[in-house]
């Protein structure tokens, strides 16, 4: 992670009121991607992972039993909890939590991110994605700054000071490592994608999680 947990939640915050109306379409377009590709049950439960302004938890909300946003950043949760209030979502709960620490030890059958797992480095990833194996969901749909091939470095799609983009192989064998299949791979931009792992009842068995550091 190229700053401290603080520092981008500090930065977070002062971007929370103008967050959903600054964002580029290709968030847009992957957003939408891991809302169609989530699709909970009525009777699921689903964690979304750097919520933020609650984008991905909203639109599931009407869908899953429950909703859980974790996010760093008060002030985007605070927006989200607005919004949730605003659209009469009752079964939608925000709070502190990180990818390697969600702070949420209750069932969980999708796990859900967008434009979050990025900012950390390709260690903490590794260790994010095993952490989150261990809540057993049967699906994690991650939607994200990633290298399709060799990022321009005239043109790059992400902020080299604050961002911190893996390649798709090597998100892929995070995933299968500790017992997901990909199954499937949107190519939103060359920079920009969304990938699928799920498991089966009886792959929920996983390793055991690298040490954590924070």
């Amino acid at each position: 992670m190229k700053k401290s947990l603080e520092d981008h939640a500090a930065r977070f915050d002062e971007l929370a009121d103008e967050y959903d109306e600054s964002n580029a379409d290709e968030y847009r377009a992957c957003a939408n991607l891991v809302i169609e590709h989530a699709a909970p049950a009525a009777d699921e439960v689903v964690l979304d992972l750097g919520t933020g302004t609650g984008a991905i938890a909203l639109a599931l909300a009407p869908d899953a039993t429950r909703v859980v946003g974790r996010d760093i950043s008060d002030g985007m949760m605070e927006r989200a909890a607005e919004k949730a209030t605003e659209q009469g979502l009752e079964n939608v709960a925000f709070d502190y939590g990180t990818f390697r620490d969600p702070a949420y030890d209750g069932p969980v059958d999708i796990v859900t991110s967008n434009f979050a797992m990025h900012h950390l480095s390709d260690t903490e990833k590794r260790e994010a994605i095993a952490v989150i194996a261990e809540l057993e969901p049967r699906k994690f749909v991650l939607g994200d700054v990633m290298f399709f091939g060799e990022p321009d470095p005239d043109e790059p799609f992400y902020s080299p000071a604050v961002d911190d983009p893996a390649t798709v192989g090597l998100l892929a064998d995070a995933f299968t490592d500790v017992g997901f299949s990909l199954t499937a791979v949107e190519r939103v931009h060359d920079q920009v994608g969304v990938l699928v792992a799920e498991r089966s009842p009886s792959d929920s068995a996983t390793p055991t999680k690298p040490a954590q550091d924070e």
